[in-house]
């Protein structure tokens, strides 16, 4: 960390970054560029590089299954990956039989469920979706979205918080925090419309409190479930993508980024366009859960 509480990883420029996970039994982040179809790892303790991974689909984002695997969401269904060979394997499909559309941004329920959005590969207004995976059981939530992002749940699983970035409007459902379905219709917490950025991925940290990228903006803001922002920030790359806590205590925010949609200019004003930093935000967060296939 330098004297503003940020560190930037040792690793290559995202096109895309996304999903970032920390494994803290090994001390491993990972996370994804989703346009160049690469997989990245690399341990926190700074002894060395990230290691890059070629996949064969894009992927966007990652959840610990055991010590031995995890779960991808690529563009045509949910994978399982081996650690120990890169072996995958379907663990089930996912909108394959629409070519135009492509995972998105997701987040693991405590109870081991997990909520995935779709998108159009260019961004279709209404094109996305948010779907519940409970094991092989997939449930479309709710659909006519355009960018599904800020997927992430309360501590006790009671209230799930997503967004549609192109609409801008932060909304909290109430859930079942057995099964991680809903049992109300969202509510929005916070309107973000006119707002500088668009909100992007989120993470909940152990008081509840929401962090969430703002693509656009080069901040993580933090919203309180009473719905007022009530913190920012600053990050070094104006599209900063997805936080998720990492490091031994959980006290830091594995942040991703792009330089998606960037010309040569914007990326030459930008020089922290597409890395993937560590942020000290003074706050922990909860491990997040794994998934149970």
């Amino acid at each position: 960390m330098d004297e503003t509480g940020i560190r930037t990883l040792d690793a290559p420029r995202c096109h895309l970054g996304e999903g970032p996970s920390y494994y803290p039994a090994t001390g491993t982040a990972r996370w994804l560029d989703i346009l160049e179809r690469r997989l990245f790892e690399i341990p926190l303790d700074g002894t060395g590089p990230a290691l890059t991974h070629t996949l064969p689909f894009m992927a966007s984002a990652i959840a610990a299954v055991d010590p031995g695997r995890i779960l991808l969401a690529a563009e045509d269904g949910l994978y399982l990956r081996d650690l120990r060979d890169g072996t995958l394997t379907l663990h089930g499909p996912l909108e394959a039989d629409d070519p135009g559309t492509r995972s998105n941004d997701w987040r693991v329920h405590p109870c081991g469920a997990l909520w995935i959005g779709t998108m159009g590969r260019d961004a279709e207004p209404g094109r996305g979706a948010i779907y519940h995976v409970a094991g092989t059981t997939v449930t479309r939530l709710y659909a006519n979205l355009t960018i599904p992002n800020a997927i992430c749940f309360s501590p006790d699983g009671a209230s799930g918080y997503f967004v549609d970035t192109d609409e801008g409007l932060l909304r909290r459902v109430a859930l079942d925090s057995a099964t991680g379905l809903p049992v109300a219709e969202p509510a929005t917490l916070y309107d973000h419309r006119g707002g500088a950025g668009g909100i992007d991925g989120a993470a909940v940290d152990a008081d509840g409190l929401i962090w969430s990228a703002r693509w656009g903006a080069a901040c993580i803001d933090a919203y309180s479930p009473a719905g007022e922002r009530v913190r920012s920030l600053p990050v070094p790359a104006s599209r900063p993508s997805c936080p998720t806590f990492a490091g031994r205590g959980l006290d830091r925010l594995l942040v991703t980024s792009a330089w998606e949609g960037m010309d040569a200019a914007e990326r030459a004003a930008d020089p922290g366009h597409g890395l993937t930093f560590l942020l000290d935000p003074g706050t922990r967060g909860p491990l997040e859960p794994a998934f149970r296939p």
